[in-house]
């Protein structure tokens, strides 16, 4: 014990407390089971800024990185993710492919899945979450934001899955909307 006193104050510190409660939190820490995520994305070096991301944070483990559907089904089975960032457009077989194949082999215990995709298109989005996406997110977006979501997902907290936009009331405001969400 250390006294310190400072006019009418005293301020009294127990340095071995202060040990305790440091180890009493890397205790919990480390009881906490890490998150396992899979990386689903034929970008490579968007694939390689979210895993520096996640390597980044305490409570994610990385099991893999998938360059194309089907390395993805594959991974899937062989690490056994609780959350998987599938990007829709991919190679060989695209994210929703990938949904298709997985509900209709694995009927049992299967990961979380964030789909990822440039477009927001309506129709792919709500076909997604039909075939069981937990969540939707259009690139670019904040990679603290997904990390929220993967956390909330993993805890079994029911997030919104995709907010639709106002639907327009005409064909032109609709091809409008698509071409602003592409970039053009």
């Amino acid at each position: 014990m250390k006294d310190f006193s400072h006019g009418r104050r005293i301020i009294l510190v127990d340095i071995n407390l202060q040990i305790i409660e440091t180890y009493r939190r890397r205790e919990f820490h480390m009881a906490k089971k890490s998150i396992r995520i899979l990386i689903a994305d034929d970008n490579r070096d968007f694939c390689e800024l979210l895993k520096e991301f996640i390597n980044e944070q305490e409570d994610f483990n990385l099991t893999g990185i998938a360059y194309n559907g089907l390395e993805a089904l594959q991974m899937i089975q062989e690490n056994n993710p609780d959350v998987v960032v599938l990007d829709i457009i991919m190679p060989h077989l695209d994210g929703i492919g990938v949904l298709e194949k997985f509900v209709s082999g694995n009927p049992g215990n299967r990961p979380k899945i964030i789909m990822l995709t440039a477009f927001g298109q309506e129709s792919v989005t709500q076909r997604a979450v039909e075939l069981g996406a937990d969540y939707y997110i259009l690139k670019p977006f904040d990679f603290n934001v997904l990390a929220t979501r993967i956390r909330q997902l993993a805890e079994g907290v029911n997030v919104s899955q995709y907010i639709s936009p106002v639907k327009p009331k005409n064909l032109d405001v609709a091809v409008t909307n698509i071409i602003h969400e592409m970039g053009v």
